[in-house]
């Protein structure tokens, strides 16, 4: 399936499950993203994300969102959306 870049992981943390994001397009609840790095490779649908604590349904290019993730990324990671 065809991806784009929409951006990168900044933070990680293990509890919860959370990763920071920096967007580098516009991301939207519903959306199927793919995280890719040197020993990660997840897949999963963008349920619910955060921007300054409090939950939002869009974001776009430029915002730090918070989401939950399956499991363990690590900063610097390459975040796609699966279109």
């Amino acid at each position: 399936m065809p991806e784009e870049l929409v951006g990168e992981i900044t933070d990680f943390f293990s509890r919860p499950v959370v990763a920071g994001i920096r967007l580098s397009r516009d991301v939207k609840a519903g959306d199927r993203l793919h995280v890719k790095g040197h020993t990660t490779d997840l897949e999963f649908l963008l349920e619910s994300m955060q921007v300054m604590n409090q939950p939002v349904q869009e974001a776009k290019s430029g915002t730090d969102i918070g989401v939950k993730v399956p499991d363990r990324c690590r900063r610097g990671d390459k975040v796609y959306r699966v279109v």
